[in-house]
């Protein structure tokens, strides 16, 4: 098969050489032109001839992208943790700044209105409201029996009452 010519002395379909060598060197240089791309233009054919290497160099592209994302997850990651940490670490001590503010107002206020009911207090009984609150806990025990004393006679009434109301059983 022979290609035509066409007027200005360049093959139809080819990348455009003259026909026509001047002499042996252009004609041996116009030869390694040839050969050269003949050689790269083997190469390209047989680079997509080889689907299985291509597979392969695609395969090696994605898990380096794999890597290089799970790297980049992992760093996200611990990076997150740490400015969770870090807020819950500042929520934390807020919060306790605050209780500490609140308890020491409610022993200011405490305080004053003890010192408030002791001035009231006639001073007969302020004997007897300084032992108590030296010993909180036997105010405590007594308060506590006050208050059984208190609620057997409650039960007792309603005992009473209800026989009253509904006669003997």
């Amino acid at each position: 098969m022979t290609d035509a010519t066409s007027g200005d002395g360049t093959r139809s379909g080819s990348t455009a050489q003259p026909v026509g060598a001047k002499g042996p060197d252009e004609l041996r240089q116009q030869i390694e032109q040839t050969r050269s791309q003949l050689g790269d233009t083997v190469e390209e054919l047989a680079g997509k001839a080889d689907v299985k290497g291509r597979a392969k160099a695609r395969a090696a592209d994605l898990r380096d992208k794999a890597g290089a994302m799970t790297v980049q997850l992992r760093s996200s990651a611990a990076q997150a943790g740490h400015t969770v940490q870090g807020r819950a670490s500042r929520a934390g001590h807020a919060v306790q700044d605050r209780a500490g503010q609140a308890g020491h107002a409610v022993q200011d206020k405490a305080g004053r209105a003890g010192h408030t009911v002791e001035r009231r207090v006639p001073e007969r009984a302020r004997g007897a409201l300084r032992s108590g609150l030296a010993h909180p806990r036997a105010v405590l025990v007594a308060g506590a029996a006050a208050g059984a004393v208190v609620a057997a006679g409650a039960v007792v009434a309603a005992g009473v009452l209800r026989r009253r109301r509904h006669g003997p059983c």
